[in-house]
């Protein structure tokens, strides 16, 4: 899942977008309104977690932008004000859900991950293939009963592989939807991955290699 966060207070977004990577989400910052919609004009975001309070372009521009021109992002807006009024409004302009400050973690994550599965064709809450399960919510992968040790890379590129249904997804596609922008395009990443991904599911071989083509379940 490909997030953005648009918070200008720096700790406050520093600290959200590392537990957000951490829950295996690739997670792109931006401090204020205007740098916001610069990043949307070239990524498309599943989830922009969006301060309502910003510098410069307000919150409210932001997502009254976003609604006009990115229809498969959703918005959850953050706001130190939590009134019923503030909460109507925000749905008004646009906003898919809204978080009162200050929020615990686990409710934020939880949210982002609802949001998601909105932007996106409907998935089931349990991914399954054959003797493979990922648990998306719970962050947990087993494979013939067995769980799997995966880091959240890997736990993220199994569970974009498994919601492509048999698609085949390119390199390029895995770094857009899994990466952030901090990622080199030409790095090896995305093959180093795939294979410390592969030895840890062990045999049979779960995913397949299409030539010039990327990668499928």
């Amino acid at each position: 899942m490909r997030v953005l966060v648009v918070e200008d207070h720096r700790r406050l977004a520093d600290s959200v977008a590392r537990v957000l990577r951490r829950e295996g989400m690739a997670v792109d910052v931006s401090y204020d309104g205007a740098a916001a919609l610069e990043r949307t004009v070239d990524t498309a975001y599943d989830v922009v977690v969006l301060d309502r309070d910003l510098p410069g372009v307000h919150g409210d521009e932001v997502c009254r932008r976003l609604m006009r021109e990115q229809l498969h992002t959703r918005v959850l807006m953050l706001t130190a004000a939590g009134t019923i009024a503030d909460r109507v409004q925000g749905f008004t302009i646009g906003a898919d859900d809204y978080l009162p400050k200050p929020f615990a973690y686990p409710e934020l994550v939880a949210r982002i991950r609802a949001l998601g599965r909105r932007s996106q064709p409907a998935v089931p809450p349990v991914l399954v293939h054959g003797d493979l399960t990922l648990d998306p919510a719970q962050r947990v992968a087993t494979r013939a009963g067995t769980r799997l040790v995966l880091n959240p890379k890997e736990l993220a590129v199994l569970e974009y592989l498994l919601a492509a249904r048999g698609r085949v997804v390119s390199a390029e596609e895995l770094l857009e939807r899994v990466w952030d922008a901090a990622t080199d395009p030409f790095t090896t990443t995305v093959k180093a991955t795939m294979n410390r991904l592969r030895s840890k599911l062990g045999l049979p071989p779960v995913i397949q290699t299409v030539p010039r083509a990327g990668y499928r379940i």
